[in-house]
């Protein structure tokens, strides 16, 4: 019973700690039942999204984490922006 206890816990704690980071809570609880211990440190570990520094892209105006390379919305591809175009994340603000 206690391995199938473990694991599932493992996930749990995982998916929580990554959505607590932005991250995606079904990913987390995939790697952490997958992963049991190791998933919940590799969460915590983990960038949290939320700090991210944004960008507007040129083109339409959305507003994209730094690390976007294609706009979702329009589909343009993006440069690397200039320092003066940062924004802090939404954390900071």
């Amino acid at each position: 019973m206690e391995w199938l206890v473990i694991p599932v816990t493992s996930g749990i704690v995982a998916a929580l700690v990554g959505r607590s980071k932005g991250s995606s809570f079904w990913i987390w609880l995939f790697v952490g039942t997958c992963l049991p211990v190791i998933g919940p440190i590799a969460a915590l570990l983990y960038r949290n999204e939320r700090l991210e520094p944004e960008r507007r892209c040129p083109q339409c105006g959305a507003v994209l984490k730094i690390h976007v390379q294609v706009c979702s919305r329009c589909g343009l591809d993006l440069e690397l922006p200039d320092p003066a175009e940062v924004r802090p994340g939404p954390a900071h603000r």
